[in-house]
């Protein structure tokens, strides 16, 4: 049975990406940690990560997300501060949060993860904490670099003047290679 890697995320519009690409841009030119920095065109909000699944579910899947979106208006997230996880001494993920209507971004959230538990997907064991991954530091990192990292992105002055309307959420295929993922998309539910 073929399998394919996939997740449920919300796409950001192209004026996100680019304040994050302009971003990004902005700490290469001063960090000199090893890092992987995410393709700016791949980043999205991750509402669950469903792995290898089998092509046979991929429609199970999208009915319950479908699902998940009944009654759920359109609603506007804004893009918030800087952050790391899991702390500014030992930075692995840059991230940036989310702010806005949040309370209907978690009740999303929180109807795809119990949709698909009925499909026998296991529930996250962690909060739900919306950001959109930068970078992720690469194992090599010195705990030196790590937490100079942390200090330069505590001291980044970030203008997040950034919104967008939320209107779907996507069930994304994740296809990985040596250049890094190719995401593409298998299905869409409108709010």
């Amino acid at each position: 049975m073929e399998e394919v890697r996939c997740f449920i995320a919300i796409e950001l519009p192209e004026g996100v990406k680019k304040s994050l690409r302009e971003l990004q841009a902005q700490f290469k030119a001063e960090s000199l940690a090893p890092v992987k920095w995410v393709d700016p065109d791949n980043i999205h909000l991750t509402l669950k990560f469903l792995g290898n699944v089998a092509a046979d579910r991929l429609e199970a899947i999208s009915s319950a997300m479908t699902n998940a979106v009944q009654d759920i208006s359109p609603f506007k997230l804004e893009v918030k501060e800087l952050g790391v996880f899991p702390n500014p001494r030992r930075v692995q993920i840059v991230w940036v949060g989310m702010s806005g209507e949040t309370e209907k971004l978690s009740r999303l959230q929180q109807r795809i993860e119990s949709g698909l538990e009925k499909l026998g997907f296991p529930p996250e064991n962690r909060r739900f904490t919306p950001h959109l991954t930068l970078a992720r530091l690469r194992d090599r990192a010195t705990p030196q670099e790590r937490e100079k990292l942390g200090q330069l992105i505590a001291e980044t002055e970030f203008d997040a003047s950034q919104s967008f309307v939320v209107d779907s959420v996507k069930l994304m295929k994740s296809q990985l290679t040596r250049e890094g993922p190719i995401y593409s998309q298998i299905s869409s539910a409108e709010l």
